[in-house]
């Protein structure tokens, strides 16, 4: 069983790397959130790693953090989730935004998400609150929980309703997020959010 991963990036696509470890090329799925952190092709590169196996096949699943790979670890074991849409999953929203949906009870966010549906949504919300041990019917969040704004996720759907895809909305706002801080309004977000787009 394959944990981690350290060596050189030999290979670099969203749909795949490849990872040279003493001259053996390893190939790793990678969500799009850690795929934005890699180093060029030539560099040192270090993942944690999942191996799932399979009665045809062994594939090996590579994150950049600890956090996002435990959050995989916890989706994978939702009832219809597979290691594919895990990590779709985890291309379109981080580890802390989906503790902060699963508080939320934020069906629409999720359903904003590549590959999941009504009834997926849901599962995820009531199966997902017990495996986070998230309390959702308190007031305030937990003090470990990121501050929830309803003007990001509004910017989302809002990007998502223009036609940009998850993945790249998603990458915008942590960008314009990161830049204007966590308290920025709507129109802020989507404004700059655009201008990055464009």
């Amino acid at each position: 069983m394959i944990a981690h991963l350290e060596g050189k990036l030999r290979h670099k696509a969203p749909e795949g790397l490849i990872v040279d470890v003493n001259g053996v090329g390893y190939a790793v799925l990678v969500p799009l959130s850690t795929f934005y952190h890699l180093p060029d092709p030539g560099q040192p590169v270090s993942l944690h790693v999942h191996t799932h196996v399979r009665e045809d096949a062994i594939q090996l699943f590579g994150f950049r953090t600890a956090q996002e790979k435990e959050m995989f670890l916890h989706l994978v074991t939702i009832s219809g989730v597979g290691p594919r849409l895990a990590v779709n999953i985890l291309s379109g929203i981080s580890p802390d935004e989906l503790r902060q949906v699963i508080f939320y009870q934020d069906k629409k966010r999720l359903q904003n998400l590549p590959g999941v549906g009504k009834k997926i949504a849901e599962r995820l919300l009531l199966e997902m609150k017990d495996r986070l041990k998230i309390k959702t019917g308190e007031k305030e969040p937990p003090a470990d929980l990121p501050a929830h704004s309803s003007a990001y996720g509004d910017a989302f759907s809002a990007l998502m309703n223009l036609g940009y895809k998850a993945q790249e909305a998603e990458k915008a706002l942590q960008k314009t997020r990161g830049q204007l801080g966590e308290e920025a309004p709507l129109e802020t977000l989507l404004r700059e959010s655009l201008r990055i787009l464009a």
